[in-house]
């Protein structure tokens, strides 16, 4: 070979190398800034404190199936000058947001609820006059941002905020998941494009194995009201003290402080299997709540179970390698490995672009599953994360004529796209049915848990490689059959309005039956629950005379306002609609709660900041347990 020729040829080489290599994010500069996380940048300069977060820490306390959890974080000023603190940080999916307080010094100033666009113009007035100041506004429904405005030097301030959620059993186990840190979430459009609801996007990140920078505790006391079978926790070391049959507490062992990157998952049993079911009332000055919790029927028979075809729609992208990806070759091996003969199924892949593994759904024959685990064992991870077309792609191919078509999507979430991506599910409800695996130890569940929900499913989270063979023998358990279909609900004299769900779906795994509403009058009456059970008939009725309101259930005002806006908000991003819009405000300003038009707002009456404004700081975030840097 000629030595230009060879030369042009290493210079190729080298070009394909750096072009193969993956891209560390940073914030790019000018107009067309592409909104994504980047790596935090130490610096040595001590006039400004990058880390102003100094711990955050949860206390819960669980009454039968009602948690109520106070979370404070602490913030302290190390530099030399005023700052103002963004927080970007994670909550339930299900959380209640209903209060929050600024403490400095002595000073504690009670947040109050503002829509939106006034609580911030209050806030930035607030900060511009040196007065110190905390905004709270939601970016996703489980995505919240904390603004902390003139922290001074030497400054300590406090910052506490209060949700309430409902715990629902599966297969009578209980689970409260407290997450603790968000993941870097991909968007790939400028500002300009996307516009100031996706700028919380735009954040630092430490790079993988980096500790949190803030320090992390959790304290729960649980009184479950019938006797505990057992308590466990995968994700953090605990320390358990049970305080008789019916009450425990619980504690995360001091070795556990850098423990916020990854989501704190406690569960436990009642003993004999039992769950919590039946009515709470709950009498207000106003209104009047009730909460309906019914145990389903047991399974059908397996005999009953139609023929599947399964689409199985994997992540492959750069926030997938490693850990999660090697998480979802040992899910899928399980998942596929036990199809039954009578099954079809296919495999699509999916990063920037997406690969299907057939044109059409393949018989679950020995040599066919072989070569699917093979094609997925092959699959190192890379490249940007575009749902979006994978789940077109999907819902375009037909499936297979008298077969039950099921959709099971395996990702770790870290799109932006979540409402597109309930938009086409919802716009497709019918054609298939659709289940979602989040893959990571700090998922985006906004996004895997909103996919099942809108596409009337079920999401699984697996957090450790070891689950993997629990949470697929439970997909399998899961997918044989409902539960319970059909279901009807008449309410017989007692004076039920604004119930919510309207229709109730159908029940995919042993969990009780929900049913969230107002009531007038006096508790009487009945309330009659009917459906289909397998080939069976099913009839509970539960007599409303005998159950009395009582002052402990107040949250249920807060939990029903909650129900009725996520439904809102879901109908919104279908088709967006000023009223509904109105609604979900007024609904948010009415019950004092978080959400996507409302935000809680504390400001300080003293001036302290006399010359100069604040700098504005981003508090860096560890990447979530086992994430590598390819994610960001």
């Amino acid at each position: 070979m000629k030595p230009r020729k060879i030369a042009f040829t290493i210079l190729m080489l080298v070009f394909g190398l750096l072009a193969a290599r993956p891209v560390l994010a940073q914030p790019e500069k000018g107009a067309d800034k592409t909104l994504s996380p980047y790596f935090f940048v130490k610096s040595d300069n001590p006039e400004t404190d990058r880390m102003p977060l100094k711990s955050t820490s949860a206390k819960v306390n669980v009454s039968g199936v009602i948690a109520d959890v106070v979370i404070t974080q602490v913030y302290k000023n190390e530099g030399k000058k005023p700052i103002e603190a963004i927080y970007v940080f994670p909550a339930s999916t299900r959380a209640a947001v209903y209060g929050m307080k600024m403490t400095i010094g002595e000073r504690i100033i009670t947040a109050k609820i503002r829509d939106r666009q006034r609580a911030r113009r209050e806030y930035q007035q607030a900060k511009q006059e040196g007065k110190s100041a905390s905004l709270l506004e939601q970016q996703r429904p489980n995505v919240f941002q904390m603004n902390v405005a003139n922290i001074l030097p030497e400054d300590v301030i406090k910052v506490e905020l209060k949700y309430t959620e409902l715990l629902v059993p599966t297969d009578a186990v209980y689970e409260f998941v407290y997450p603790t840190v968000v993941g870097p979430r991909y968007v790939g459009q400028s500002s300009e494009q996307t516009g100031a609801a996706e700028k919380w996007t735009s954040n630092p990140y430490l790079h993988k194995g980096e500790s949190a920078p803030y320090s992390f505790d959790m304290k729960m006391e649980l009184a479950a009201g019938l006797p505990i079978q057992d308590i466990s926790c995968a994700t953090h070391n605990v320390n358990i003290r049970y305080n008789g049959s019916n009450f425990a507490s619980i504690q995360l062992n001091p070795s556990e402080t850098r423990g916020g990157n990854r989501d704190f998952i406690l569960k436990y049993r009642l003993s004999g299997g039992k769950i919590e079911t039946g009515l709470l009332l709950s009498r207000g000055e106003k209104e009047n709540f009730f909460l309906l919790m019914l145990q389903p029927p047991k399974r059908i028979k397996e005999f009953q179970i139609p023929p599947r075809d399964y689409m199985f729609i994997v992540d492959v992208s750069g926030s997938m390698n490693g850990f999660p990806l090697n998480i979802s070759k040992k899910l899928l091996k399980d998942l596929i490995g036990h199809l039954r003969p009578s099954d079809r199924f296919n495999v699509l892949l999916f990063a920037g672009g997406s690969t299907v593994m057939a044109e059409q759904s393949l018989p679950a024959t020995r040599q066919n599953i072989t070569h699917a685990i093979n094609v997925i064992e092959r699959q190192r991870g890379g490249g940007g994360t575009r749902l979006l077309p994978a789940l077109k792609k999907a819902l375009s191919m037909q499936g297979t004529e008298g077969y039950s078509r099921n959709l099971v999507i395996i990702t770790d979430g870290y799109v932006s796209v979540e409402k597109e991506a309930f938009d086409l599910i919802r716009n497709n409800l019918g054609r298939a049915n659709m289940f979602t695996f989040g893959i990571g130890s700090s998922v985006n569940r906004h996004l895997i848990e909103g996919m099942a929900r809108v596409g009337m499913g079920e999401p699984l989270i697996v957090t450790r490689p070891e689950e993997a063979q629990t949470k697929a023998a439970k997909f399998r358990k899961l997918i044989e059959s409902p539960v319970l279909t059909g279901i009807k609900v008449d309410f017989d004299k007692f004076n039920a309005y604004d119930i919510e769900p309207l229709s109730i779906p159908d029940v995919m795994a042993q969990r009780p039956v929900l049913l969230f509403g107002k009531w007038r009058g006096e508790p009487q009456g009945n309330i009659v629950v009917r459906g289909i059970a397998g080939d069976c008939s099913y009839r509970k009725k539960i007599n409303v005379v005998k159950i009395k309101p009582s002052k402990t259930n107040t949250a249920l005002r807060y939990l029903w306002a909650r129900h009725r806006i996520a439904i809102l908000s879901d109908y919104n991003r279908l088709s967006p609609d000023g009223e509904r819009t109105k609604e979900v405000t007024s609904l948010g300003l009415t019950y004092n709660l978080l959400t996507q038009y409302t935000s809680f707002v504390a400001i300080d009456t003293q001036v302290r900041v006399i010359d100069g404004q604040a700098q504005t700081v981003k508090q860096p975030l560890p990447l979530p347990q086992g994430v590598s840097d390819y994610a960001v």
